[in-house]
């Protein structure tokens, strides 16, 4: 990725502002769109809920991770995000201020339904992304990039993402960086997993 020019892009209490903003007009909406709603969506929730992360306090490992990322990618935005039944919550959010999200607009939502990345170079040209919030409204996002962070068990609990207000190219080696810090918030969640429940760690 090519870094971008730092002065070009929103504050970040611009960025802040603009998602809680958001985050406001979505409160009260509990019914999420069917599209995002993986098929599993049941068995999924239920995992979310095994590894009891949700409303966990800021954690200084994934806010490493989280950092790492903004300058490896050179990005303004890095996250680890979790998808629950109604709402994207940030687990790590380097770059705004904001805990959480409604789903609908959150592009973590459809960056679930993969098996591996969900990228978006161009979101004001891209015909998945035109309708978004965060794109069509005051965020102004072009960029994302979203790694799913999968279980053993198969099932995607959210997402390790980047985020950007300029449009971007992953190359090869971009995406395999961020399959691979993906793959280093799963370990840490596994390891915490197996702490918690005493069970002997697995290969």
């Amino acid at each position: 990725m090519t870094a971008r020019n730092p002065e070009d892009r929103p504050s970040t209490t611009e960025v802040s502002q603009a998602l809680y903003e958001l985050s406001l007009s979505s409160r009260g909406k509990h019914k999420v769109d069917a599209t995002v709603i993986p098929a599993d969506e049941a068995a999924r929730m239920e995992e979310v809920r095994r590894y009891s992360i949700l409303d966990t306090p800021p954690d200084g490992a994934f806010d490493r991770l989280t950092a790492l990322a903004a300058r490896l990618f050179s990005v303004p935005v890095a996250i680890v995000s979790i998808v629950d039944h109604d709402r994207i919550w940030f687990k790590s959010h380097h770059g705004l201020d904001v805990q959480q999200i409604s789903r609908d607009p959150g592009l973590c939502a459809s960056a679930i339904l993969q098996d591996d990345l969900w990228v978006v170079e161009n979101a004001p040209e891209d015909p998945r992304a035109l309708l978004n919030p965060l794109v069509a409204g005051e965020f102004g996002l072009k960029f994302y990039a979203g790694a799913p962070l999968k279980t053993r068990n198969g099932y995607n609990l959210g997402t390790l993402c980047i985020l950007d207000f300029e449009p971007r190219t992953m190359t090869d080696s971009d995406s395999a960086n961020l399959r691979d810090l993906a793959a280093v918030v799963m370990t840490d969640l596994e390891l915490r997993l197996e702490a918690a429940s005493g069970l002997p760690r697995t290969a």
